[in-house]
């Protein structure tokens, strides 16, 4: 039984608040369960060097985790002196998934930085961090259209993010820390409005996995990802 007796295919509750950072050209706060990530956009005219003349605009994203996010205090990275590995894996998937909706050439030299900062980690940060930065780009991208700073929406369609695993055999969807621990395969898949694939990371923890089982978790992601998408919509209504 899972808790708060949630279904195997079922997505913890989800919560998106937008404008929670007020500073911000656009942010949210996301809650997946017990995890919660809050999510800003910022903009800058720098470009970095090598597109600098290229006529195009960039989005880059940066994560962390607060020292309390979890059960025990983990150092903040800038005391070690270096971002590890895991940090700088999950700063290229953000951005990779939040640039595969945009088009770079519209955004007119600027450069976005989507910034997500984990207030409490229960699993599924990064997948929340995806779909709560996609807000903080959008709101981010309609201020520079109300201020004429960009011309034309360069946003196509939206991206979520969600995870699915296989616990003792069972398909379970949006895993919480335990599950995800105790996973036997583990994935996160990133999926566009038009139930396209940004990006899926699939891993095989205790055992192997077959292409029909992969099938079932992605069948199960992009229904999940519909609910988050609407999730999103819900933050510009």
């Amino acid at each position: 039984m899972r808790k708060n007796n949630r279904g195997n295919l079922n997505l913890r509750d989800i919560e998106i608040i937008p404008d929670f950072i007020k500073n911000s050209e656009g942010s949210c706060l996301v809650k997946f369960g017990e995890t919660q990530v809050v999510c800003t956009a910022s903009v800058e005219a720098k470009l970095p060097r090598w597109l600098v003349g290229s006529q195009k605009g960039w989005v880059t994203a940066e994560y962390g985790m607060l020292p309390r996010s979890t059960h025990e205090r983990m150092r903040r990275e800038a005391s070690v002196g270096k971002i590890g590995g895991r940090t700088s894996e999950i700063q290229r998937l953000i951005g990779r998934s939040l640039r595969s909706v945009v088009d770079l050439g519209l955004l007119n030299e600027k450069l976005i930085t989507i910034d997500c900062d984990v207030l409490t980690a229960d699993g599924g940060t990064r997948t929340a961090a995806i779909t709560g930065g996609f807000v903080a780009l959008k709101k981010c991208i309609n201020y520079l259209l109300r201020q004429k700073e960009i011309k034309t929406n360069p946003i196509s369609q939206n991206v979520a993010a969600v995870s699915c695993g296989i616990v003792k055999n069972n398909i379970l969807l949006d895993l919480d820390y335990d599950e995800d621990s105790n996973a036997d395969v583990d994935a996160n898949f990133v999926i566009t409005e038009n139930m396209e694939l940004a990006e899926i990371q699939s891993t095989g923890e205790k055992r192997t996995f077959s292409e029909i089982e992969l099938t079932e978790m992605l069948k199960v992601a992009k229904n999940a990802a519909k609910i988050l998408i609407e999730r999103q919509n819900a933050c510009f209504e």
